[in-house]
């Protein structure tokens, strides 16, 4: 754990899960790093946003979610006290998610794994809640801030009395 009550919490997943707005949702100051592309805004740098859950200040650094930010994913990873995949449930999980849900699940760091975008109509839930068994797993929509709220905090609460 950080110093004086903070925890470090990263924020990982593939292209377009949810990871900026999960964290914009969580914190709506957060700030936010892109770039604008043919396909749509993209983290380039990082999402950062801050929280308090329990009187600890929770610190969230998004991820950029392409491959070739590898070098980013691992100096924002650095010091990391916990980590939260966001998985897009609406299409079957790609290489690099399931690249992601392994090296991290290597880390020795409490994960959980946000199934986001539940409210879609193509969203399969129950399916991939076998694949990423071994984390906690919440089934959300990154835009209902109740849920996500809920979530980080049942996430955090699993591992406050081992810090």
């Amino acid at each position: 754990m950080m110093a004086g009550g903070k925890l470090k919490v990263v924020v990982f997943g593939a292209y377009n899960a949810g990871k900026s707005t999960l964290i914009q949702t969580l914190d709506p100051s957060a700030r936010h790093v892109e770039a604008h592309t043919g396909e749509g805004d993209t983290t380039i740098a990082l999402d950062y946003g801050r929280v308090v859950v329990h009187a600890l200040n929770v610190y969230l650094f998004g991820t950029p979610g392409q491959d070739r930010f590898e070098f980013v994913r691992q100096i924002i990873a650095r010091g990391m006290d916990a980590a939260i995949l966001v998985v897009d449930c609406s299409v079957p999980p790609d290489e690099f998610t399931l690249h992601l849900y392994s090296a991290i699940s290597g880390q020795r760091v409490p994960l959980a794994v946000i199934l986001n975008k539940c409210d879609l109509p193509d969203a399969c839930p129950a399916d991939l809640e076998k694949i990423f068994q071994n984390a906690m797993v919440f089934a959300v929509c990154a835009r209902d801030k109740a849920a996500v709220t809920a979530a980080l905090t049942r996430f955090i609460e699993s591992f406050m009395k081992e810090l």
